[in-house]
């Protein structure tokens, strides 16, 4: 039927199909930026538009309802390049980040303030809570409104939206609008569904329905005769080749389990077949006629059923080594069933497959033993986390075609190289016929870190030769993605009376599911980012790691430390507790500070020993003292509401900045031949900034305006390696390497200046906004000049600066987290009143880009502490695998007060003294608020999430 509308002030007339969605509607009119994050679920809201000036879910709406309506898009803010007042407040205060709903945000934010020019809190919360964000938070949401308020009334904002540091500095440190701010508001073509060519095949996936089962049959026939069908691809016809979908290290300190497809599923989801067909509906309709036959075998969920002595077997496959296998490998292979396909370690990870250990690792300073005798009070406690989603708003989606006979990936991953190299090796191609190309990345968290939909693309756009688009559901980002490692962690301490630490034991078994990615090292930064806070001689560790059929995990923001700092951070204010003591104190008397040396990290390397370093700068005790300050620690606090108790906690954490030993980055920085700059930086900007710290340091180094400096980044034909964003190394690693080339790049300028001016190098320097003065004749040169005769028939070249980063010197941030709940003695209610995250990152090259991280995973952990959990029912189905179901915080779970604080310390190791800042603030939510609980009613909750039931249940309440 044909629908006639106004869309965005322009009236449309359209033919539309029966049962299309105004979204899809929209869609094909060319309103790209009206996107969806949840298959029609109606939460998150990135399909937000105005109808007849109600703000509405496209996605929920039919195209053949609108005849005659007003339709408005996001594409309406914008006339041409001018963005709106809304867009651009926005960008300024920090909120533009990896902004898949950015769009819809600025529309319903543009509604808010044309129907009340100067809303409440409240109002805004009202009008925001049909939007899901993940990354940012909500808080400086509401200082974007007000941003856009002033400006609106008086021309100009009036109010502060971060601090700033380094006066001696012109861009790092200062908030600075991100580069990339104005494409993502706007909705400009962004993202990986941007890229699709007209004609391009879609890629469905058949899944497993039972969680452990052998294939005995598959047959395709029948769905390869129907229509539109291009190929299917089974463990019949995949390569034989096994791998690791881990986007880490090489050779990766994970096994290789996994097939494209196997002949054993391991979880409900695993994959059975992926159908390739010219259009979405002809792949669905083709899945349904494949016939499957199954040999269903028991599965197992937990840790505990993984280490029991007749547990059945995940893994069961013929163990291989590529270094270090033991002598006794062929007796331990014997009788295995070709079923189940290989373990392939790269070197040894002390893993066991026959008894469901995926991998192990040991170590300890001091004698623990020692230490436990010498104590008065020794205590030992358990501690359990849920398995959670990361749900990021962009699913896991790939676009990959030919191109001059080589295989393209369009790709949303933080790790574009090694997704290079994994695709590579499955397809049994060279590298150099392999470009990836990383585009925006609409939400990651960890999750992308992860090939895990890329391999199977790949491979089938190689075997085809056909552009292929495969984009998971909602459903499938919970059931065949990464997650969480659930773990179960035991710590055993002791101290002297005085509150001397004397012994620490931490136990962590860990739950890897149905594939061993990431198993040794998300399980190792449990330890490895929560026990070198403490001052503690004899300290010991154990991990271990199982296979079971739950979901997949792999890597999730924080990488395990949030489980270790919930489990040790809570064991510490419980040992105060026992002490006596108060829980602050303990810590102030026991955590580390600068010039204290590390040795524990010499036990905690990634399959080899790490490297032991004195701790460098360091905010902790900063930390403490101020947000002790802030909370009014000691001050007991009361319910007009008797049945309401008010208790306060808080926790100490630290992450990291990178691998040290490990990771390495490159970039290279090129003069233009008008004197203006062009960086290709191998850093994967997720939304975090990243591309703007890069063009900041050069800017800084180079005396330009930062618009005289543009960037690639990320791609694999055009930027040189990078190890990828993740493990935080993005600050530290890539803009290291930024900084490098930038000042290789100075000493050229300078050195060609000297040719040109007939001066000596020494008398030289660089002067914004863009030249070369002498000190001695006050001659200059501008660079438009300078480069364009080193560009002449008789000149030297072109200028490029290259920079190569790699150090074994640890950025460490470090913070302290303070909460206050309300628990509601009756309803086991949990409420969060207060939050306050202080944190030290060093040198904030982009501040408000800094607090918004902050707040969004400080707020995404909460959301884990008190209800995200990825329920399974006893066959292995997650029951909770939508939005709506599974729970994610939004507006309405904000803390009455919510703050976050950065902590001004300058570290001597990072660019301008900068560390990292996202990923330690999921560390601190789970421990603070654990104590908090226990302040409030004297229970110590000991598994996350912290349910009202678990409340009631330790209260005493029910049974």
């Amino acid at each position: 039927m044909i629908v006639r509308c106004t869309i965005d002030g322009r009236p449309v007339s359209t033919q539309v199909a029966p049962g299309e969605t105004l979204r899809s509607m929209l869609v094909s009119l060319g309103h790209f930026a009206v996107r969806d994050s949840d298959d029609r679920e109606g939460f998150a809201g990135s399909d937000t538009v105005l109808v007849d000036d109600v703000p509405v879910y496209a996605n929920l709406l039919l195209a053949a309802e609108m005849e005659g309506v007003e339709i408005r898009t996001s594409d309406s803010l914008a006339h041409g390049a001018q963005l709106s007042i809304v867009q651009e407040a926005m960008i300024d205060a920090g909120i533009v980040q990896s902004a898949y709903n950015a769009p819809a945000a600025a529309l319903l934010l543009t509604w808010l303030l044309e129907h009340n020019p100067k809303p409440s809190r409240e109002e805004v919360k009202d009008v925001l809570s049909g939007i899901f964000v993940r990354d940012t938070g909500y808080e400086h949401y509401f200082l974007a409104v007000k941003l856009a308020s002033e400006r609106m009334e008086k021309g100009s904002y009036e109010s502060k939206i971060a601090p700033e540091f380094r006066d001696n500095l012109s861009y790092v440190g200062k908030v600075k609008p991100k580069i990339d701010g104005r494409q993502l508001v706007a909705g400009w073509k962004s993202f990986v569904e941007d890229r699709v060519e007209p004609g391009a095949c879609t890629m469905v996936m058949l899944r497993s329905p039972y969680a452990h089962a052998f294939i005995t049959k598959i047959d395709t026939s029948e769905a390869e005769a129907m229509p539109g069908v291009v190929s299917i691809i089974t463990a019949d016809n995949c390569p034989d080749v096994f791998y690791m979908s881990a986007g880490q290290g090489n050779p990766e300190p994970s096994p290789y389990d996994r097939r494209l497809f196997n002949w054993k599923v391991r979880h409900v989801g695993d994959r059975v077949a992926a159908i390739v067909a010219e259009t979405e509906e002809q792949a669905i309709a083709a899945r349904s006629k494949i016939k499957v036959e199954y040999e269903v075998l028991k599965p197992i969920f937990t840790v505990e059923e993984a280490m029991a002595p007749d547990a059945p077997i995940v893994q069961n496959g013929a163990a291989e080594y590529l270094s270090g296998a033991p002598d006794n490998l062929d007796e331990y292979n014997k009788g295995v069933d070709p079923r189940e396909g290989k373990v392939i370690y790269p070197f040894p990870l002390h893993a066991d497959n026959r008894h469901n250990v995926a991998a192990a690792a040991h170590g300890a300073i001091g004698n623990v033993d020692k230490g436990f005798e010498e104590s008065d009070v020794v205590i030992e406690r358990t501690y359990q986390s849920s398995q959670i989603q990361c749900t990021p708003l962009e699913p896991h989606i790939v676009y990959s075609k030919i191109d001059n006979d080589r295989l393209v990936i369009h790709a949303s991953t933080q790790v574009p190289f090694h997704l290079r190299r994994i695709v590579a090796k499955v397809c049994g191609i060279d590298e150099n016929k392999i470009h990836v190309v990383k585009e925006k990345v609409g939400g990651g968290y960890g999750s992308k870190q992860d090939i895990l939909v890329e391999d199977v693309a790949g491979y089938a756009t190689w075997l085809t030769r056909r552009p292929i688009l495969y984009r998971n559901t909602r459903e499938e980002e919970f059931i065949a993605n990464s997650t969480r490692h659930p773990m179960r962690v035991t710590v055993k301490m002791g101290a002297k009376k005085d509150g001397t630490l004397s012994a620490v034991y931490m136990d962590v078994r860990a739950n890897t599911g149905p594939y061993g990615n990431h198993c040794l090292t998300v399980p190792m930064n449990a330890c490895s980012k929560t026990l070198p806070l403490l001052s503690c001689p004899n300290m010991k560790f154990d991990v271990t790691t199982y296979y079971t059929n739950i979901p997949p995990t792999g890597a999730y923001q924080g990488y395990g430390a949030p489980k270790g700092s919930y489990a040790l951070m809570t064991a510490m204010s419980e040992m105060a507790d026992a002490l006596g003591i108060d829980a602050l104190e303990f810590a102030r008397k026991n955590h580390v500070e600068r010039g204290f040396m590390l040795e524990i990290l010499k036990s905690l390397g990634e399959g080899r020993e790490g490297t032991v370093v004195p701790v460098g700068s360091c905010g902790l005790r900063k930390s403490l003292d101020q947000g002790a300050e802030m909370i009014g620690w000691g001050r007991e606090e009361t319910s007009a509401d008797p049945d309401w108790k008010i208790g306060k906690g808080f926790a100490m954490i630290q992450q990291g900045s990178g691998l040290p030993g490990l990771d390495h980055s490159t970039c290279d920085v090129v003069m233009n031949t008008d004197g203006t700059f062009m960086v290709h930086s191998g850093g994967s900007d997720l939304g975090t900034g990243l591309d703007t710290i890069s063009v900041k340091c050069v800017s800084e180094v180079l005396c330009v305006p930062m618009d005289k400096v543009s960037i690639l980044s990320g791609d694999t034909d055009n930027t040189m390696f990078d190890t990828g964003a993740y493990a935080s190394s993005g600050t530290y690693f890539s803009g290291n390497a930024t900084l490098k080339a930038a000042q290789d790049l100075k000493k050229k300028v300078l050195a060609e200046a000297a040719l040109q001016m007939d001066e000596d190098v020494s008398n030289l320097e660089l002067q914004a906004p863009g030249k070369i003065v002498s000190k001695k004749s006050g001659k200059h040169l501008s660079y438009a000049t300078l480069s364009h005769d080193a560009l002449t028939g008789v000149g030297r070249g072109q200028l490029v600066g290259y920079g190569s980063f790699v150090t074994n010197n640890a950025a460490i941030p470090y913070g302290a987290h303070f909460a206050q709940v309300a628990v509601n003695v009756k309803t086991g209610q949990v409420k969060v009143q207060k939050f306050y995250a202080l944190q030290d990152a060093g040198t904030p090259i982009n501040p408000e880009l800094a607090l918004c991280q902050m707040y969004g995973a400080a707020f995404k952990s909460i959301g884990h502490s008190l209800y995200e959990d990825m329920v399974l029912d006893s066959e292995g189905v997650c029951k909770a695998a939508n939005f709506t179901t599974y729970g994610v915080p939004m507006t309405s779970e904000l803390p009455e007060e919510f703050k976050a604080v950065l902590i001004d310390e300058d570290d001597e190791f990072g660019p301008y003294g900068a560390k990292s800042i996202s990923e330690i603030a999921t560390n601190g939510a789970a421990p603070a608020i654990a104590n908090a609980i226990y302040d409030a009613v004297g229970v110590w909750i000991r598994s996350w999430p912290f349910t009202p039931e678990k409340i009631l249940r330790e209260l005493g309440k029910i049974s």
